[in-house]
């Protein structure tokens, strides 16, 4: 059996990597989506970066998928999607599968909305609904 770290690190290998500060210019990009793969109970909990996209990481294959019901548009936009989980390992396991699907403008933020939040970087407060 493989461990989590072990799916991590390997997925690490082949995924793009993002500081906190090339997120943060990443922000003003129209050609670049922040894609928030938390669960919704963390984004109520802790907030998002603002702008973000929630994109919870057991629907994105389906979203992704044009062929499927539920795909969301903005994944056929051929726009770079930079995703971020709490401490970066969710986020580079999605990372990866957004390549294996065929998506290739990807990357993942290091350190995770933890380092954001730490680095004292903007927080966008998500209200339930």
């Amino acid at each position: 059996m493989r461990s989590a770290q072990a799916l991590v690190s390997a997925a690490e290998l082949e995924i793009v990597t993002l500081t906190l500060a090339e997120v943060r210019a990443a922000m003003d990009d129209p050609n670049t989506v922040i894609v928030d793969i938390r669960d919704v109970r963390e984004l109520w909990r802790e907030g998002k970066i603002p702008g973000a996209i929630h994109s919870p990481r057991g629907m994105n294959e389906f979203w992704i998928d044009p062929t499927c019901e539920y795909h969301k548009p903005v994944y056929a936009s051929g726009k770079r999607f930079v995703l971020y989980c709490a401490a970066a390992w969710r986020s580079a396991l999605e990372a990866k599968m957004f390549q294996d699907v065929g998506l290739t403008n990807v990357a993942h933020m290091s350190g995770g909305f933890t380092a954001w939040k730490e680095a004292g970087l903007p927080v966008e407060i998500v209200e339930r609904k």
